[in-house]
C-alpha cells in the first residue's frame, strides 16, 4: 500500500493532539521536553500538508479552529488505536521489530559502536537499523529518531540520558616528535611543547585537556597556532605525522600504540575521563527496540 505520510508526520501528530489537550504550544512542549519552536514548527508542517489553518494563535493561548477541533478528533481516536495495536503485539511478542533510528557521533560510532553491531543484528534479526553517523545536533521531533549517542551529560532536562561509559583519556604523540621534545614531567612543561586542539563543533570552542594532577582535577586550557574541527581523527593523523602532542581517548589511541606509531607522555597525570550517554525523549514509555539497543550498549562496551 502507498505510504500518505511522512516518516516523520506521526509524531507532529501526536505534538498537535498534546497542544489541543492543554491549550498551548510551551505547555505541549514542557510535557514533551522540547522547545515551543519545535512544537509550533511541527504544527506548522501539518497546516501546510493540510492547506488549512488548526489553531487561532493569540498572545497567550491557542485554541482549535473548527477544521483542528474535527481533525484532533479523528487524530485522538487513530492514536489511541495505533497505542492499543502496540500493546497487543508487545504483549503477544517481546522481540524489538520496526526500524531504530540511531545518531552516532563519527568516532564513537567507528571504534565503539558499529564494530559491534552485527552481533545486536544477528540477535534481533526483525529489526530495521538506520543510523545516521554525524558530528551534528539532532531533533528528535523533527528528524524522527529514536536514540542519540553523545558525549557529555545531558542538559536537555526532556531527555533520558543513561552512561554508556566514562572513556579514559591520555596524551600521545609520535616516536619522532618525541625524539627532539622537551622533557614532560609534569603541567608546568606542557608550555614548552607544541599542542594540537581540538574545536568542540557544538560550541566552536576548543576542547580543554583533563588532567589528575597530585589529587586535583585539572582543565588545562591553552593556545594552539594547529587547530582542528568536526574530526577528531584528524587531530590524531597529525599527532602520528609527528605535529605535537594531543589527548585523545584509550579506545582512539590503542590501535596507535599497538602499531608503535604513538606513544603516551604525561602518565603520572593520567586518570581522567569523558562520559558517553544514549539519549532518548522521556515523553513515551521506553519501547521495546530503544531499550534492547540501549541494553545491548551498556552490556558490550
Amino acid at each position: 500500500m502507498e505510504r500518505s505520510f511522512a516518516p516523520v508526520q506521526l509524531g507532529s501528530i501526536e505534538l498537535f493532539c498534546k497542544a489541543a489537550e492543554v491549550g498551548g504550544f510551551a505547555q505541549a512542549a514542557r510535557e514533551f521536553g522540547l522547545t515551543p519552536a519545535a512544537v509550533s514548527r511541527a504544527i506548522a508542517r501539518l497546516e501546510q500538508r493540510l492547506s488549512t489553518r488548526l489553531f487561532v494563535r493569540t498572545t497567550r493561548k491557542v485554541a482549535l479552529t473548527d477544521d483542528g477541533r474535527a481533525y484532533y478528533e479523528q487524530c485522538r481516536e487513530a492514536l489511541a488505536k495505533i497505542e492499543d495495536a502496540e500493546r497487543a503485539i508487545g504483549g503477544r511478542r517481546g522481540t524489538p521489530s520496526g526500524t531504530l533510528r540511531v545518531s552516532l557521533p563519527t568516532t564513537y560510532a567507528h571504534y565503539r559502536v558499529l564494530p559491534r553491531l552485527p552481533t545486536f543484528i544477528h540477535q534481533y534479526p526483525g529489526l530495521d537499523l538506520e543510523m545516521n553517523v554525524s558530528n551534528r545536533n539532532i531533533d528528535f521531533v523533527d528528524e524522527g529518531y529514536d536514540v542519540a549517542i553523545r558525549l557529555g551529560e545531558p542538559k536537555d532536562s526532556g531527555l533520558v540520558g543513561r552512561r554508556l561509559e566514562d572513556a579514559a583519556l591520555g596524551v600521545f604523540a609520535s616516536p619522532g616528535y618525541l625524539r627532539n621534545a622537551p622533557p614532560l614531567a609534569g603541567i608546568g612543561d606542557l608550555t614548552a611543547h607544541q599542542h594540537i586542539q581540538f574545536v568542540l563543533p557544538s560550541t566552536g570552542r576548543p576542547m580543554p585537556w583533563l588532567f589528575q594532577v597530585e589529587g586535583r582535577e585539572v582543565e588545562y586550557r591553552f593556545e594552539s597556532p594547529i587547530r582542528c574541527s568536526d574530526d577528531v581523527l584528524a587531530c590524531v593523523t597529525l599527532a602520528v605525522a609527528g605535529a605535537g602532542l594531543f589527548q585523545i581517548y584509550d579506545f582512539i589511541a590503542d590501535p596507535y600504540v599497538k602499531r608503535g606509531e604513538l606513544v603516551e607522555v604525561a602518565q603520572s597525570m593520567r586518570g581522567r575521563s569523558r562520559p558517553f550517554f544514549a539519549l532518548y525523549p522521556q515523553n513515551r514509555h521506553l519501547s521495546p527496540k530503544v531499550r534492547a539497543f540501549v541494553d545491548f550498549l551498556i552490556g558490550n562496551i
